[in-house]
């Protein structure tokens, strides 16, 4: 009986590509749940200190519901030229500013209520192109 030869060429090669394959999507796979899990954490802390900022304002507003109009600059609040008043709470970079208006029927009417974040621009980079042409 005669035997065959077995030939490993095509069938190592074919195994090689399967495994770097393999290898390839498993680090990818890592990587994408190691960015999700950043991106997660970032929003939770995002979410967290924007309620936080909330409690601030609801609790402010109940205060000034207690509050006197004529005490309001007392409270080291600001006014336009409008008439409103202005405060704002900050929290990091997340600023929440409020603006209110006493109605007269001893009421608070907010005109205002706005949260925000600091944003400063990154020039780090250099000095790039910023589009335009010079002559």
């Amino acid at each position: 009986m005669k035997q065959v030869p077995i030939k490993l060429g095509p069938l190592a090669l074919l195994l090689t590509v399967i495994s770097i394959c393999l290898t390839t999507l498993a680090v990818l796979a890592f990587a994408t749940a190691r960015a999700d899990q950043r991106l997660a954490a970032k929003s939770a802390e995002t979410v967290s200190t924007r309620y936080r900022l909330e409690i601030q304002g609801q609790e402010f507003l109940k205060e000034l519901s207690e509050t006197d109009p004529a005490d309001y600059s007392l409270m080291d609040l600001e006014r336009d030229a409008a008439g409103n008043w202005h405060t704002e709470f900050r929290e990091g970079d997340a600023v929440l500013r409020i603006g209110f208006r006493p109605s007269a029927d001893g009421h608070v009417r907010i005109v205002s209520w706005r949260m925000e974040k600091d944003w400063a621009e990154d020039d780090s980079l250099g000095n790039l192109w910023d589009g335009g042409f010079s002559p």
